[in-house]
């Protein structure tokens, strides 16, 4: 989908073709926030208009269809299911990859702000990437047709208390922000 190929796009090119991964997905067991749902758009960096449609997909399981400049254009249409799951004060989306991209898991934060924007944030594989020295967090360094990425192993509870560490805010670094649509 546009989301993530535009999430993994600006990411390759802040982090070098680097990603981190996780071996499990968030578990499919809470809501999204309302605000979530519905139509955005944003300009992505090469000046294309990118459409993003979230909807529910089942019970706390969502869809987001994308896509590239305007809704009626079925022939860029990308679409994935994720799962959500809010943390101390932060909110994090979970969707599969393709094998391409190692076929894990990717996890994201992501902001509703006040301004009604929304704003998706990837994780600093250095930050990471130190963290799994340190021993903070468990998992190796992997080879992707992007990169080199990071493959978490530790247990989701364990690196969600990481990531809802305020010591830790600087691991994320913000990838795309869309405003909805009709605003």
């Amino acid at each position: 989908m546009i989301i993530w190929r535009a999430l993994l796009a600006v990411s390759f090119l802040f982090l070098g073709g680097c990603l981190v991964t996780f071996r499990d997905p968030i578990p499919a067991n809470e809501a999204a926030p309302i605000p979530l749902l519905g139509e955005w758009t944003r300009e992505n960096e090469w000046g294309e208009q990118l459409y993003l449609q979230i909807t529910r997909a089942g019970p706390s399981v969502y869809k987001a269809r994308a896509f590239v400049d305007s809704p009626d254009n079925l022939e860029s249409l990308e679409e994935y299911g994720f799962t959500v799951a809010h943390h101390g004060r932060r909110w994090y989306l979970s969707a599969g990859l393709s094998k391409r991209l190692g076929g894990n898991f990717a996890i994201a934060g992501f902001e509703l702000t006040a301004g009604n924007e929304l704003v998706i944030y990837n994780l600093d594989i250095d930050r990471i990437v130190q963290e799994l020295e340190q021993g903070g967090l468990q998992g190796e360094t992997v080879a992707s047709a992007e990169g080199e990425g990071v493959l978490i192993s530790s247990p989701l509870e364990q690196v969600f208390s990481y990531l809802d560490d305020q010591a830790n805010s600087d691991v994320f670094i913000e990838v795309a922000r869309y405003q909805r649509v009709g605003e």
